[in-house]
């Protein structure tokens, strides 16, 4: 069972969060809050499984709030739930520690599939987010891809990732889960695994999210 906590100071928002989630059988709405201070302290003292935090918050934002919940217990998974789609939110979100970051507009299923991903420690980007930073980060001269081609620039890599990884993490990009990614690569999931693990290990993040912003922030794919 997915125990979440909400902080959203929207009351309609709020409520229809918990409706959502409420009705899938693995997911617990542990509390919920409307204020950025508050929602910290229920963070620590509940310590739910996954908090979804909204950005524009009163007492303090959702960003200083996510940065206090992870410096304070890092095991707690933040989700960013916010209908802004800047630059530099989407990246102080994820320097502040979030494990990922969905926009408002997403469907029931979507915001679903978000919490319990986030929870696994898998990460979440939403694809609207994702559209948006890749428009505003990927160069305009950028060669064009051939079909079938993985799209990555080893010419940007300044993180030491081989050529392998740096398909890997192309891939992750798109969105592909570690099952797909060893099937289009036609090798072992435990080889896919492997590959991600060292991959996070040499961007300094965390999780695929984290990953996936710093790879579109520093134009690797």
């Amino acid at each position: 069972m997915v125990r979440v906590l909400i902080v959203e100071d929207h009351d309609m928002a709020r409520m229809g969060l918990s409706v959502i989630l409420g009705k899938n059988p693995n997911i617990e709405i542990a509390d919920m809050s409307a204020d950025g201070q508050e929602g910290v302290d229920k963070a620590l003292s509940l310590e739910p499984d996954v908090v979804i935090m909204d950005i524009g918050l009163p007492t303090i934002d959702g960003i200083e709030a996510t940065k206090k919940i992870k410096l304070a217990n890092p095991k707690i998974k933040v989700l960013m739930y916010t209908s802004r789609e800047d630059e530099d939110d989407i990246f102080d979100s994820f320097q502040a520690g979030a494990d990922g970051y969905i926009t408002k507009g997403a469907t029931s299923e979507q915001t679903v599939s978000a919490v319990l991903a986030v929870s696994e420690g898998a990460g979440w980007l939403d694809p609207a987010i994702a559209k948006v930073v890749l428009t505003n980060i990927r160069r305009s001269t950028a060669a064009p891809q051939r079909r079938g081609e993985i799209n990555y620039k080893l010419g940007k890599n300044l993180y030491g990732l081989t050529e392998r990884e740096m398909e890997v993490l192309a891939l992750i990009v798109d969105g592909l889960t570690n099952p797909q990614i060893a099937e289009r690569l036609v090798i072992t999931i435990s080889t896919t695994k492997t590959h991600v693990h060292s991959i996070l290990q040499k961007l300094y993040v965390g999780s695929r999210a984290k990953a996936i912003a710093m790879a579109m922030k520093e134009g690797l794919v």
